[in-house]
C-alpha cells in the first residue's frame, strides 16, 4: 500500500500540503452544455467548499492557504490544487494565466487539477504538458464509477470510454492521473465498487481517491434521501468496503484518499463521517499493518 504522504516525502523530501484554489470555473453539467443541475451529489460550490474565494488572485489564494497551515508546516512545500468545479473548463488563454501563476510560485512544488475526462481538449492537454515541464502536474479525473447504470443515475454525463481515452492521452504526455471514486453510490454492491477500483488500476491511473458518498444540503441526492430512497453506508459498512477496495490496489498506484471531508455546515448524512479523527484512527487500526 502506497499512501500519499509517504509518496510526497519520498518525491519532495519534506512535508507537503495541498492548497485548494478556486479558478472561478463552472461545469458543462451546470452551464447547460450537458445539463443545468450538476451531478446528483454535487454541492453548489462544486466540491470547492474548502477552497479560497475566486475573487482573489491565484497568488493571494496561495498566500492565504499557506497562512492556514502555517502552524503545521515549517520549511515545507505546497501543491496548488484547482479543486472547485471543472478545472479545465475555460478558454485555454485564461487557463494558461491561472496555471502559470500557480506553478511558478516559488513555494509551489506541484500542481493538481480536478476536472472531467470530457473537458480535455488538445489545446488544454498541450497546456498541461507545458506546465508539467516546469513542475509536476497531476490531473484528477472524476469517474466515480465504471457502471453505466449508476453513471446515468448520478448524471455524470459521459460514457466510460471517454475516461479511458482521457487517461491514455494524459499518460502519453507523462502526466500523473488520479482517479476519483465514490463508495456507497445507491444501488451498487461491494463487488461493484471493488470492480471499479480494479478497472481503474488496470487502465493507467497512477493515483486513486476513495471517497465516502456524502449527502449534502441543497442537492438532488438530499431530496432522495429525505424521501427514503437513499441509505448511506454505516461506518462498519464503509470500513468493510474500504478494506476490500484497498486489497486490490497495486503498490505502484498511490492512494491519495481513503475517506473524505464533507463540509459540516452542509453535511446531512452520514453524520458519523463528521468525526474525522475517529474515522481516520479506525482506518489506521483496521487497514494498516505495522
Amino acid at each position: 500500500m502506497t499512501l500519499l504522504n509517504d509518496h510526497l516525502k519520498k518525491t519532495f523530501g519534506c512535508k507537503v500540503y495541498k492548497i485548494a484554489l478556486n479558478g472561478g470555473f463552472t461545469c458543462p453539467n451546470r452551464d447547460g452544455t450537458l445539463d443545468t443541475r450538476g451531478c446528483i451529489f454535487c454541492s453548489k460550490g462544486g466540491s470547492g467548499e474548502f477552497a479560497e474565494a475566486p475573487s482573489l488572485s491565484i497568488t493571494e489564494q496561495i498566500e492565504r492557504g499557506k497562512q492556514c497551515v502555517a502552524k503545521k508546516i515549517k520549511d515545507g512545500k505546497y501543491i496548488a490544487y484547482f479543486q472547485a468545479f471543472t478545472g479545465t473548463y475555460a478558454p485555454v488563454e485564461r487557463l494558461e494565466k491561472l496555471y502559470l501563476e500557480a506553478i511558478n510560485h516559488p513555494d509551489i512544488a506541484a500542481m493538481s487539477v480536478a476536472t472531467r475526462p470530457d473537458c480535455l481538449s488538445d489545446s488544454v492537454l498541450a497546456l498541461l504538458d507545458k506546465c508539467n515541464k516546469i513542475k509536476p502536474v497531476w490531473v484528477e479525473l472524476g469517474l466515480q464509477t465504471i457502471h453505466e447504470k449508476t453513471a446515468e443515475y448520478i448524471r455524470r454525463g459521459y460514457a466510460l470510454p471517454v475516461y479511458d481515452e482521457a487517461v491514455n492521452k494524459l499518460r502519453e504526455r507523462n502526466l500523473e492521473v488520479i482517479t476519483h471514486i465514490i463508495l456507497g453510490l445507491p444501488g451498487e454492491s461491494t463487488e461493484d465498487m471493488v470492480d471499479t477500483v480494479k478497472y481503474v488500476c488496470a487502465h493507467g491511473t497512477t493515483g486513486i481517491k476513495l471517497q465516502l458518498l456524502h449527502i449534502l444540503k441543497d442537492t438532488d441526492l438530499e431530496k432522495e434521501y429525505n424521501e427514503g430512497r437513499v441509505t448511506p453506508l454505516t461506518e462498519d459498512e464503509y470500513i468493510n468496503v474500504l478494506k476490500q477496495c484497498v486489497s486490490v490496489i497495486p503498490d505502484d498506484v498511490v492512494i491519495h484518499r481513503l475517506t473524505g471531508d464533507g463540509d459540516k455546515k452542509l453535511l446531512v448524512a452520514p453524520l458519523w463521517s463528521a468525526d474525522k479523527k475517529h474515522v481516520w484512527n479506525r482506518i489506521q487500526r483496521e487497514l494498516f499493518v505495522y
